[in-house]
């Protein structure tokens, strides 16, 4: 066989092995491609406990239940249309509060309660510091300054 032919025949091989690994990749991430689940979704696709995943959603307003330790708190995740119970231990965000954005990680328990092993505050575009409030960026001077009240 020629140099030439032996070429193109590894060069075809290598091709056919590019696609089958990309698709063996596609096939194993393709229930992972979302960056979270809402409580609706993870119900809808029964996640099995012990499963680990992300979920996202607002925290429900009223329940969030901070354990006297200061550690543990418990909270209601909901996306309109369903919401899950998620337990905590650690120090929360700053951004964490009732009405706010969360992503948290972590797995259901089987009396299907979220156990979350890290909790991800989400915020808006809008979002300002608390050590910053009051405050403005002026486009043309480059500066931070007092808003006017």
């Amino acid at each position: 066989m020629k140099g030439k032919h032996q070429r193109l025949i590894l060069v075809s091989v290598a091709i056919v092995a590019l696609i089958g690994a990309v698709l063996l990749a596609m096939s194993a991430l393709k229930d992972q491609a979302a960056y979270f689940y809402t409580p609706s979704e993870a119900r809808a696709k029964a996640v099995a406990p012990g499963t680990a995943f992300r979920l996202g959603g607002m925290v429900v307003k009223g329940s969030v239940k901070r354990a006297s330790d200061g550690i543990n708190i418990r909270f209601e995740v909901s996306d309109g249309k369903g919401s899950l119970p998620v337990a905590y231990a650690g120090v929360t965000p700053d951004l964490f509060r009732e009405g706010s954005g969360v992503v948290a990680d972590g797995a259901l328990r089987p009396d299907g309660t979220f156990e979350a092993t890290e909790i991800l505050a989400k915020h808006d575009e809008n979002y300002m510091p608390r050590e910053l409030e009051g405050m403005k960026y002026d486009e043309e001077t480059h500066k931070i300054e007092q808003k006017p009240q």
